[in-house]
């Protein structure tokens, strides 16, 4: 675990103040986190909230990893139940973030308070999106994650595409910027994994060249240079480093590496087709 992660965690843990945040995510991570978090929660009380506020990196992180197991969560219950699919999605994630055992319990337990009856999904999305500053590439990547788990179970039913649609406004995305990012979530299969890159020389298959230029957000008459402008605009909204800088949790950083390697795939597919590789 890389020394942010050390910090924004570490501090959570023995009770720094400062990072506690109040509201309604600071009611879920003190609930998943149990006494100890209440203790921490008095304690600021009594210095009064000082500390750092909305906008300082490490309380971002924190609001980021709690808003992501919560919702996610309440993603996976909305048609009434939660399938093994959707409960292997949310270990997936905590395994190639490589959580820590206590910070991996902590996430499970987010993900049983996001299933809860009395779960307010829009005072939680209103709280992160304060807390993020309305960092757009950091809001961008919070919805991908959400839409990774609606299509757990490959599919996406009619109650959770409401409640990705109330996710999508609230955090004040368009309705073509959410198809952009289902399009990137939906062609993941063609762009990770085993066979993923085309053969020396082959060229691509029809259905994959159709879902590449589908990532890069371009029509297949877009030039040379229309293509190499989306790419670059995509890669630098996914480049990880940034992110984390923004307030991703170190430990997603290699959520973000997938995501940026499935859109050089996706150009690289594009500029093969285009005899340019």
């Amino acid at each position: 675990m890389g020394a942010v992660a050390v910090s924004w965690w570490g501090k959570l843990i023995g009770g720094a103040f400062g990072f506690m945040l109040g509201g309604p995510l600071g009611a879920l991570l003190g609930g998943a986190l149990g006494h100890q978090f209440d203790k921490g929660l008095r304690g600021m009380d009594q210095l009064g909230g000082r500390g750092p506020g909305p906008g300082d990196q490490a309380r971002v992180q924190t609001a980021f990893f709690t808003a992501s197991f919560a919702v996610m969560g309440h993603i996976a219950k909305a048609d009434g139940r939660v399938s093994r699919d959707e409960i292997s999605l949310a270990e997936a994630v905590m395994d190639r973030m490589r959580l820590s055992p206590e910070m991996r319990r902590t996430a499970i337990r987010l993900f049983h308070e996001g299933k809860g009856s009395g779960f307010d999904l829009d005072a939680v999305l209103d709280q992160f999106r304060r807390e993020a500053h309305r960092r757009r590439h950091l809001l961008q990547m919070f919805l991908e994650i959400q839409l990774h788990a609606a299509y757990a179970d490959g599919s996406i039913d009619a109650a959770e595409r409401r409640i990705l649609d109330r996710i999508r406004e609230r955090l004040g995305f368009s309705r073509h910027e959410f198809e952009h990012l289902e399009n990137l979530v939906k062609a993941a299969r063609f762009f990770t994994g085993e066979g993923a890159r085309p053969g020396a020389g082959a060229p691509p298959s029809r259905d994959r060249l159709a879902e590449a230029y589908k990532v890069l957000d371009v029509a297949e008459s877009a030039s040379d240079a229309e293509v190499k402008k989306a790419y670059r605009r995509l890669m630098n909204q996914h480049h990880p480093d940034k992110l984390v800088a923004k307030g991703l949790p170190e430990e997603m950083i290699e959520l973000a590496t997938e995501k940026s390697q499935e859109i050089r795939a996706a150009y690289d597919t594009v500029m093969e087709s285009r005899g340019k590789k």
